[in-house]
């Protein structure tokens, strides 16, 4: 194998190859010939295994065709399809070359690209839609060269490997050798080197880290500084008996940590090993501090090449011959043909199958013209009003195959003096562009369009048959044009035809890059003037034959075939799109067959030409003297132009009869190629580095040949012009000789400004070149053209680019023409079509990033596109130095379309950030092209010396950052313990009614007195003693719904002397997830009894239970519904309040279950601090929507109103899902005053209700809503709820323990504002697990405050207040007021020192209800100690701390609290343990989510964490799974530009599977090692380059 591969791949076997194949041979000829040479090789590759030897033989692949596409029935069907708009021109075979030996660089480093995974019911293409071929693409796999490629075979044997195989082995690739047709090698090629022996390597290789290449270790583009965290402690780690980091390692067995089983890691390691390949050296890191900017332009290259040469002196054109009867005005040419050669035929069009169809003579074009200017003039409106007035604008909308209408209706208007202003045909309402049309028309003042009775007939109209009012269009009055609409002028009527002058003749559309369309307006002076320079240039004779294939509307098919045939009395033969598209031969039969002097086409035309030319043997083309390429600027035309030459030179085409020519809307002809001698040697070509240009001059390629660019030159500047070359940036210097730049003419002939935009055109039509010192060179204006350039040698135009294609990547120029070349030279095996791709940029972070869009072939497999994907990213990494961002793959036929058939770029950029263009496949890699980031931080390591008070980041002068509640006063005696309070209640108040507990329909199912519920904590009790045999201080779980059975049992265990752990009951449809950790809290906190309900019970112990846990394992369990009336022998009172009351065991957002002890005398101050901060007593009534079982929630549900007597409203949240007004209108049905909800709970009335305040008003007899829809839809549900009236709500707190989502509680607040809800009343509390409430906002005390910070300096550790408003400024609200008897400090959790105000720390509490301790497996003495009696390493050494574990600052405001000092406000930033360390730099998940989730409207809900140092971001897609795909960018960029952060991976799912707890907080540990187990089922997973 290695041997053939040399030989393939090894120059002079190819050429011998090619050169033996005469023009047209067969098939068989073809395999005969191979089967002859490759005969001496065959024996050494008989033995190869046959899944490596795949060589196509006759039967695998019969047609003769170098992109080895489909069978030869489909691609002989193909042959006569049209080829894409910008197709093979860029082919030119020294570009494969290059491209090949770019990719054959490559193979030298091992490749493990992880390929997306992709669930496969995604994107499913519905066969009719997506499977037809766009009617652009170009005909055919067999592009390029006729001839056969010889080194093909070992490409597709290297290629079309299976995926895995090719993932895990270096990226192949072909070298295709230069065909027979290509003229431009120079010299001698490099032979390759023999092919890499396939390696069949398995994935276990790529996890061994080899490195690749250098022997020193390479910059690792993902690493950052370590996770440590100084002292900080993981929370207790209970999950699975052992600590996060025992439970890692044990879990890991590869070195970076990746689960050996998992599929996910897997990739990720892939990624990891692609990423550490050394790059190119990045551009110089820094890392600069907030004050100043985030990044700085690197520091130049001293190597970059600089131009050496001297300043340019201005090109002159010849001078402009003056003839004696050239006409005054065009009008006059004309009249005067229309007089004397009636009969000389003008324009002959074409029907849709190339035959002509009509020929308009000189003498009907006049008279028509003549009719519709009279009709134009007096015809419409009345005498006194007519509607157009000479100088008037009016849009010509005529199709592409009526060029006869057209003419009649340019030349009427010029007759009428109107200004006419043609644009493309609409078809829709949403066509690409159209809105910009609008632009154009409005900004021109257009009332009024002209067009044919067929094409009104087509134009889309609405229901009552009126045409529809397109998008961003003017109003405008539509008129037919056909002759027999038209009114012949009264005998006295002559047209008015002065001489040229400088008023507007016509306006012909340009579009911007950024897609604006603007009107460039030629005035009459300027049109006849072009003609003439035209006619004098191309020396166009009297009754010469035209073929014109271009566009008749605008650009050179304008020029050259409506207005300069006119003038010399020219027969145009114009050849519609739509004909070339069916037949692509026929404009060259048009020429054979009328003797056509010259041809107007582009490189597509040539090309199609090409493709078809085998069935015609008979075409003649030796009447040509000029064959005009309208795209000849483009650099990639040369290809075209030597191939078309190649095939037809035996048709009689002569090589000097090929004219390039250059033109810009602005400046309309630049320079054209004059028409050659015959035999004169033909101009030379300029071979240009690559590297050179990027930098702006010109060098000729010597040692490179793979980089180098062939550009043939566009003749000279046009007779009676001026030419310069000008920086295309900044001031319009004068650039030196060998310096690229813009071009810019003056000439009478071009066109005179940007029509009703006096801004825009200055800065084009008005620029006066200035010399080096600044100094303008003269008086004269020039016109940028738009195109890059340089002047060679004998006053040669060359053209490397257009402005508009330009793209500055790190200082460096590349064109997107030459990335197009470039990715098509990459053999697009049954990939993409060739002539439907698309390169822009997109400035993101600072620089541009470069995206290559293309269409996808139905039939090419993921792993085909995944792999040409991969390819073209090394080829331009190796031939242009310059990283992609983005490369898009997107159905067939969806791409944006202009109206000749090629790719609208600006709309498919716009599509591309507004994330609606759908791609079916996408490769980011960001981390090889951003090379600006900023350089990580290193942390300085902090010791506690001397200097402690530094040590804190205290200056002195400023007040330590601390704050404290009100004082608790002294507890009284009878509230020392709960299970004596309900007793007291239920002896002095037994018929007060304590709960009531709302169903779904909110009726009060079940209500609780204070008698009721103490003789039910009895009866508990008793059977606890009896059947349970329970000792004092067991473990009691109880298992419950949310309902007053919970609190029952909850005192009955008090009673019993029993330790109740509440926890929430398994989920009967999902036991297999919601189970086990029942079990393992069970198991945890050695519980020696279940109390729970008789349905639960029977669930514990079903078959569905057993397949989850071991369900013979139970401890006992009592079901408590139907107790006998029992009482204790005694009820139990603890000996001290010390105690333990309870354990409270919840589940962090870190995914640890962490159980805390809460002792009776917590219970107490605890209960008696909210009575006091929320003025509780017995004849109040608060409603509670919160989950009862851990933290706050489960305090104010279960021991609350014992100890202060108010009536608690029971709210379980699960109704709330099924019945949404629930809540609320509870709150309004029982008048409550205060009331404690969840953030999940506040979401769902926001997302759910937020539409309907209307509905759930009473007082509105009638409704405003959105839409009958939801009128109907809410009805059933709003039945209950209407009279909502929100007036009487004084506070409303969320409880949670994380930062206050206030985007949602101000939601919430305007939504509801309607219903009365006062915008102060919503506000939050904070706790946390060593302590469970800290902050709640009561009734006293000032209003939440909110400050603005920003986001920088949080990462550093700092805060730093901002304006509203500010960049990257983050908004955080206060927590709430702290409760009484709380003390808080802020501390550097590094040192343990106190901080400054309004400094970032972490939040210690000091508190008499505070938890005792974790409740543990294993008694951790020193997380004890550490987390709950800790203290300052100076300053307050006495007191014992507990540590929240929170990140948060103290800020003192101008606020006043009720005893009237200054108030000290809370504010919570993040736990500690979620925060991401990146760079360096401490960032807050919930920041990322927030601008994730900001960046298109279809992610519902996203959720970050770091693997091995990579981000991963999961979102959660709303909207249909085509649009999967458009996240992947939008998620990449938004976190660039707004975190500086790169993302490694980004996951789309469904939604609702990013894991939330009851509280609403996301649990990211969890998905995180659901998204390492490959248990997420994604839509789509990216791994990011």
């Amino acid at each position: 194998v290695r041997s053939l591969l040399h030989l393939l791949s090894n120059t002079k076997f190819p050429r011998l190859l090619c050169s033996s194949l005469p023009g047209d041979i067969t098939q068989k000829g073809y395999e005969k010939k191979k089967a002859k040479l490759l005969g001496p090789y065959i024996p050494q590759i008989q033995n190869v295994d046959p899944s490596v030897q795949q060589t196509p033989g006759p039967s695998s692949d019969p047609a003769p065709s170098p992109d080895a596409g489909p069978s030869s029935s489909t691609r002989h069907h193909r042959s006569h399809r049209s080829g894409g708009a910008r197709d093979d021109r860029y082919r030119s075979d020294i570009h494969t070359e290059a491209v090949q030996a770019a990719l054959a660089k490559h193979k030298e480093e091992k490749m493990a690209l992880p390929m997306p995974t992709k669930r496969r019911s995604a994107f499913v293409q519905s066969p009719v839609d997506n499977c037809t071929p766009p009617d652009t693409s170009s005909a055919s796999e067999d592009e390029g060269s006729l001839r056969r490629q010889a080194a093909l075979s070992a490409a597709l044997a290297q290629s079309l490997q299976s995926p895995d195989y090719w993932i895990n082995r270096s990226l192949q690739s072909s070298s295709t050798s230069s065909s027979a047709s290509s003229t431009l090698s120079h010299g001698e090629q490099k032979s390759q080197g023999p092919a890499q022996q396939p390696q069949l390597s398995l994935l276990a290789d790529v996890l061994a880290h080899t490195r690749i290449g250098n022997v020193s270790v390479p910059p690792d583009v993902t690493s950052s500084t370590s996770q440590d965290r100084g002292s900080r402690v993981d929370m207790p780690p209970i999950v699975r008996g052992m600590s996060r980091e025992q439970s890692r390692s044990s879990m890991l067995d590869t070195a970076d940590g990746v689960p050996v089983h998992s599929r996910v890691s897997t990739k990720i390691q892939q990624l990891l090993n692609t990423l550490k390949r050394p790059k190119r050296p990045p551009l110089s890191e820094f890392f600069l501090d907030d004050s100043e900017e985030i990044v700085e332009v690197p520091q130049p290259d001293p190597n970059t090449p600089r131009p050496e040469g001297r300043q340019i002196i201005p090109v002159k054109g010849e001078p402009l011959g003056v003839v004696s009867n050239w006409p005054p005005a065009l009008q006059a040419a004309l009249a005067r043909w229309g007089a004397t050669q009636a009969k000389s035929p003008a324009l002959t069009t074409l029907d849709h199958t190339g035959k002509p169809l009509y020929t308009l003579t000189y003498g009907k074009l006049w008279s028509r013209s003549l009719k519709l200017a009279y009709t134009l003039l007096n015809k419409l409106g009345t005498k006194n009003d007519p509607i157009l007035k000479p100088g008037d604008r009016v849009a010509l909308v005529y199709p592409n195959n009526d060029p006869g209408m057209f003419w009649v209706a340019f030349y009427g208007c010029l007759l009428a003096e109107v200004i006419p202003v043609p644009i493309e045909v609409p078809l829709t309402r949403k066509d690409a562009g159209s809105q910009q049309i609008g632009f154009l028309l409005g900004s021109c003042g257009v009332g009024l369009a002209l067009t044919s009775e067929v094409c009104l007939k087509g134009l889309p109209k609405t229901p009552n048959g009126e045409i529809l009012q397109f998008k961003g269009w003017p109003r405008l009055k539509w008129v037919v044009t056909d002759t027999k609409y038209l009114t012949k002028p009264s005998k006295d009527w002559q047209p008015h035809i002065p001489t040229a002058n400088t008023d507007t003749a016509y306006i012909e559309y340009k579009a911007s890059k950024e897609g604006t369309v603007m009107g460039v307006a030629v005035s009459k002076i300027s049109m006849l003037t072009h003609c003439q320079a035209l006619t004098q240039a191309c020396n166009y004779c009297e009754g010469e034959t035209l073929v014109n294939v271009l566009d008749f509307k605008k650009d050179m098919g304008l020029w050259h075939g409506v207005l300069t045939s006119v003038m010399n009395r020219i027969h145009t033969i114009s050849v519609p799109y739509a004909v070339m598209k069916a037949c692509p031969l026929s404009w060259v039969q048009r020429v054979h067959i009328h003797k056509a002097r010259v041809a107007l086409v582009k490189c597509r035309d040539l090309h199609w030409a090409m493709m078809a030319h085998r069935d015609q043997k008979d075409t003649n083309l030796s009447s040509l003297r000029m064959l005009i390429v309208g795209d000849g600027a483009n650099p990639w035309s040369v290809s075209s132009c030597d191939a078309f030459l190649n095939v037809f030179q035996s048709h009689g085409l002569k090589p000097e009869v090929i004219c390039p020519c250059a033109s810009s809307p602005e400046a309309l002809t630049v320079a054209i190629r004059r028409p050659g001698v015959r035999g004169a040697p033909l101009p030379a070509r300029a071979i240009l580095s690559m590297a050179g240009l990027s930098h702006g001059v010109i060098r000729v390629n010597t040692e490179d040949k793979n980089s180098a660019l062939t550009v043939q030159d566009v003749g000279h500047v046009m007779p009676g012009a001026l030419m310069c070359i000008v920086k295309p940036d900044g001031p319009p210097m004068l650039c030196k000789t060998d310096e690229i730049g813009e071009i810019v003419l003056n000439s009478r002939a071009g066109g005179t400004m940007y029509y009703g935009l006096p801004g825009v055109t200055k800065n084009t039509f008005e620029v006066i070149p200035v010399n080096s010192s600044g100094a303008p060179i003269g008086e004269i204006p020039f016109t940028r053209t738009g195109l890059l350039g340089f002047v060679g040698p004998g006053s040669l135009v060359f053209v490397v680019g257009r402005i508009e294609g330009l793209m500055m990547v790190s200082g460096r120029r590349h064109n997107a023409d030459d990335l197009v070349a470039t990715a098509l030279a990459v053999e697009p095996v049954k990939t993409v079509y060739r002539g439907r791709i698309v390169v822009f940029s997109v400035t993101v972070f600072y620089d541009e990033r470069i995206v290559i869009v293309a269409e996808q072939r139905p039939d090419a497999s993921e792993e085909d596109s995944f792999q040409w994907m991969s390819r073209v990213l090394q080829a331009i990494d190796g031939i242009h130095q310059v990283g992609l961002f983005c490369l898009a793959l997107v159905p067939a036929n969806t791409l944006p379309k202009t109206p000749l058939g090629g790719i609208h770029v600006s709309e498919t950029k716009q599509h591309f950030l507004e994330g609606s263009l759908h791609p079916c496949n996408i490769l980011m890699c960001p981390h090889t092209c951003v090379t600006n980031l900023p350089k990580p931080r290193q942390k300085q390591p902090v010791g506690v010396g001397p200097a402690s008070i530094m040590v804190g980041n205290l200056v002195a002068g400023k007040r330590i950052a601390q704050a404290a509640g009100r004082e608790l006063g002294l507890i009284e005696d009878q509230d020392l313990f709960l299970s004596e309070a309900l007793q007291w209640r239920a002896q002095t108040d037994p018929d007060h009614v304590l709960y009531v507990l709302l169903n779904a329909k909110g009726v009060a199912v079940s209500t609780a007195t204070c008698l009721q519920l103490h003789k039910r904590a009895e009866k508990v009790a008793a059977a606890l003693m009896e059947r349970g045999g329970i000792n004092t201080g067991d473990n009691v779980v109880l298992l419950y719904p949310p309902g007053i059975d919970l609190i029952g049992s909850f005192y009955g265990c008090l009673y019993a002397g029993c330790i109740p752990v509440t926890v929430r009951p398994p989920h009967p449809q999902n036991l297999s997830a919601t189970l086990p950790t029942v079990r393992m809290i069970i198991d945890v906190s050695k519980a020696a009894c279940i109390l729970t309900t008789q349905l639960m019970m029977k669930i514990l112990r079903s078959k569905e239970a057993a397949a989850s846990v071991n369900i013979k394992t139970w401890p006992t369990i009592i079901d408590t519904d139907d107790l006998p009336r029992r009482r204790p022998p005694q009820i139990y009172k603890p000996p001290t309040a010390e105690m333990l009351a309870y354990l409270d065991f919840s589940v962090s957002t870190t995914g640890m279950l962490t159980g805390v002890k809460i002792s009776h005398a917590a219970v107490s101050t605890l209960c008696r601090s909210i009575k006091l901060q929320c003025e509780l007593y017995s004849s109040r009534q608060i409603a509670i929507c919160l989950d009862p079982y851990c933290g706050l929630g489960f305090v104010l549900w279960c021991l609350c109103s014992v100890y202060s007597g108010h009536q608690s409203i029971l709210i379980p949240p699960m109704e709330v899902e099924i019945s949404l007004p629930l809540w609320l209108s509870a709150l309004s049905q029982y008048k409550i005053r205060d009331t404690f909800c969840s953030y999940s709970v506040m979401e769902l009335c926001t997302k759910g209700l937020g539409t309907q305040t209307e509905i759930l008003k009473v007082e509105h007899t009638h409704t405003h809503t959105h839409s009958i829809y939801f009128m109907l839809m809410f009805t059933c549900v709003c039945v209950q709820a209407r009279g909502v009236n929100l007036s009487c709500v004084r506070s409303c707190v969320v409880v949670a323990e994380e930062r206050p989502r206030l985007a949602l509680t101000q939601s919430f607040s305007k939504l509801f504002k309607d219903l009365g809800l006062s915008p102060r009343a919503v506000s939050t509390a904070f706790g946390s697990r060593v302590n469970l409430a800290i902050c709640l906002q009561g009734t006293a005390g000032p209003d939440p405050s909110t400050v603005y910070v920003d986001m920088k300096s949080l990462r550093h550790d700092r805060v730093r207040l901002v304006e509203r408003g500010a960049p990257q400024s983050l908004p955080l609200t206060e927590s709430g007021t702290i409760l009484p008897g709380v003390r808080v400090i802020i501390v550097n959790p590094e040192t343990r020192g106190p901080l400054g105000d309004s400094h970032l720390g972490e939040i210690w509490v000091n508190s008499p209800h505070s938890a005792s301790g974790y409740y543990t497996l294993y008694g951790e003495e020193s997380l004890q100690a550490d987390h709950f009696n800790t203290r300052l390493s100076f300053g307050e050494p006495h007191t014992l701390w507990a540590r929240t574990g929170y990140l948060g600052f103290v800020r003192r405001t101008e606020l006043l609290d009720a005893s009237g000092d200054r108030h000290d406000a809370l504010f919570v930033v993040g736990s500690l343990d979620e925060t991401l360390e990146l760079r360096g730099l401490r960032y807050h998940p919930i920041d990322i989510e927030t601008s994730v989730s900001r960046a298109h409207r279809s992610i519902a809900e996203s959720a970050v964490f770091t693997w091995t140092n990579l981000l991963v971001v999961v979102s959660e897609l709303a909207g249909s799974e085509q649009e999967a795909l458009d996240l992947v960018p939008l998620v990449t960029n938004v976190v660039l530009e707004e975190h500086h952060l790169i993302v490694g991976v980004v996951v789309i799912v469904d939604p609702g599977v990013i894991p939330i707890n009851s509280r609403g907080e996301k649990q990211r540990m969890h998905l995180r090692d659901s998204f390492l187990a490959d248990q997420l089922d994604p839509i789509y997973v990216a791994y990011n380059m």
